[in-house]
C-alpha cells in the first residue's frame, strides 16, 4: 500500500508541475501585443488575398483586421480576423490561412495585426 502512494504522490507532483509550466507559458503569450508585418510580407498576402472578393459590401469599404502569425514552416496561421462583415471573415481565411509564404520569423509565436481595406467594385 505504501508503494502504491508513493507512485500517486510521484504522479499528482508531476501533473501539477505540468499544469503549471503550461499555465505560465500561456500567460506569457497572452501578454505579447501584435506587431506590424513587414512590408514584403504584407505585399505577399496581399497578393493572395487579391482584388477580386466574391462577398457584397454595404459601404464604399469595409476594412478587417488579420491577427495571424507564420509557424516554422513559413505558414501563414490566421488567428482571427476582427471585422462585421462574416463575408470578408470568410475570404480572409480562404485565401491566406495555412498558405506558405517566404517570410521566416525570427521569434517564433510572434504575432502580426494586418489592416486590409476592401473596397466596392
Amino acid at each position: 500500500m505504501s508503494n502504491l502512494n508513493y507512485i500517486i504522490m510521484k504522479n499528482l507532483k508531476l501533473f501539477i508541475a505540468t499544469v503549471a509550466l503550461v499555465f505560465t507559458a500561456n500567460i506569457a503569450l497572452a501578454n505579447e501585443e501584435p506587431v506590424k508585418p513587414s512590408a514584403e510580407l504584407r505585399s505577399e498576402l496581399v497578393q493572395l488575398i487579391g482584388n477580386n472578393h466574391s462577398f457584397e459590401l454595404k459601404a464604399q469599404e469595409s476594412t478587417v483586421e488579420v491577427i495571424f502569425t507564420v509557424n516554422s514552416s513559413g505558414e501563414v496561421i490566421v488567428i482571427s480576423v476582427l471585422s462585421d462583415h462574416p463575408g470578408a471573415e470568410r475570404h480572409v481565411k480562404n485565401r491566406i490561412n495555412y498558405k506558405k509564404v517566404s517570410h521566416r520569423t525570427s521569434k517564433p509565436g510572434e504575432m502580426y495585426l494586418m489592416p486590409v481595406t476592401f473596397t466596392k467594385f
